[in-house]
């Protein structure tokens, strides 16, 4: 069976809140070797790892990214969001606004209780419909963030509109380097007490970070998935993750990744350094997964239900098998499995 992008979803399986209880989530159990497919849920995860194994999660932390405010040249509203602090200063930033931007043009920035809290200028475009944006005062980015930024969610989660309860859970309970403007959200799954069972089933953990940036939701635009051009994200792995990760695989254990972002970071060490497959690493991957593909980092996957025409659908496949997937998507869609970052979850061994 071909790659494929596209399918159809009922808006009402749109996960629009997370379950109280995280590890509550639905868990569909995706076996390569038989394809065979069960229906667990995450709080299983330790019946279902073997001692050994390690799972590898993102230890990101999303940054309170989306912004709001108005144009003190017209005083029409205005909405940016900030992808990462700029090479030479300031930050880069996307908006949207009425009427034609025209640079230098200052902003005016409101907290979450509609105040004047801070200016901004829009200094110069950049490539891919990015800003070049700098602050007034001598704020540090993430104090200035604190102040003004709310949660970046995407917009099929109540068109983008954040509760104050979206602070903890839009955030992993592992997080720790901030700089994503979206949530791993595989990781979104797991409580301290889930945790703390895996590791008494033996089951070690590693800690890798990859800053998700707005490119990771890009469509596919082109009618051939091949000429999409990647976004480049920064990621790390640490000397004590890589011989964590060394040490499992010669011990005979599974390396689990959790989501598609740690099998980004992963898959672009071993495709740099071959013959250690896991090495310490620092810098920009624009690594693009689509099937064939072979996987020389990981043995397993836990990963959310991804949106159409992602690159995301594809690296799936490219581990899975395009039949399965799309059998185990139909299946998700016929048993009313809830989707999307706070929805449910499958685990690809």
């Amino acid at each position: 069976m071909e790659p494929w992008i596209d399918y159809d979803l009922p808006k009402s399986l749109i996960a629009q809140e997370p379950l109280e209880n995280r590890a509550d989530a639905r868990l569909m159990v995706v076996r390569r070797e038989s394809g065979a497919i069960e229906h667990r849920h995450v709080r299983d995860l330790p019946r279902l790892l073997d001692a050994g194994d390690r799972m590898v999660l993102n230890d990101t932390r999303v940054v309170p990214a989306q912004l709001r405010g108005r144009r003190e040249s017209t005083g029409g509203n205005w909405q940016g969001l900030f992808l990462r602090e700029h090479e030479e200063g300031g930050w880069r930033i996307v908006c949207k606004t009425r009427g034609q931007l025209k640079p230098p043009e200052p902003v005016v920035l409101t907290d979450n209780d509609g105040r004047d809290a801070a200016r901004l200028w829009l200094v110069e475009r950049l490539e891919d419909g990015q800003w070049l944006a700098r602050s007034e005062g001598d704020a540090s980015t993430s104090d200035l963030l604190s102040l003004v930024g709310r949660v970046p969610l995407p917009p099929y989660i109540r068109d983008g509109a954040m509760v104050d309860d979206d602070v903890e859970n839009y955030q992993t309970v592992f997080a720790r380097h901030a700089g994503s403007v979206a949530a791993p959200t595989a990781g979104l799954h797991f409580t301290k007490r889930l945790l703390q069972e895996i590791a008494l089933k033996g089951v070690g953990f590693s800690a890798v970070t990859l800053h998700v940036g707005l490119g990771t939701f890009r469509p596919i635009a082109a009618d051939d998935a091949s000429e999409h051009v990647m976004h480049e994200e920064w990621a790390r792995v640490t000397p004590a993750a890589a011989a964590e990760l060394t040490a499992t695989r010669a011990d005979g254990g599974r390396v689990v990744a959790v989501g598609t972002t740690v099998t980004r970071v992963l898959e672009s060490v071993a495709a740099q350094s071959p013959a250690s497959v896991y090495a310490a690493w620092e810098g920009q991957t624009d690594l693009y997964i689509t099937p064939p593909y072979e996987y020389a980092a990981i043995d397993a996957l836990m990963t959310n239900f991804h949106f159409p025409r992602t690159t995301l659908l594809l690296l799936v496949q490219a581990l899975a098998g395009s039949e399965l997937v799309r059998t185990a998507y139909d299946e998700a869609i016929r048993e009313e499995y809830r989707f999307y970052s706070y929805g449910d979850a499958m685990l690809i061994l």
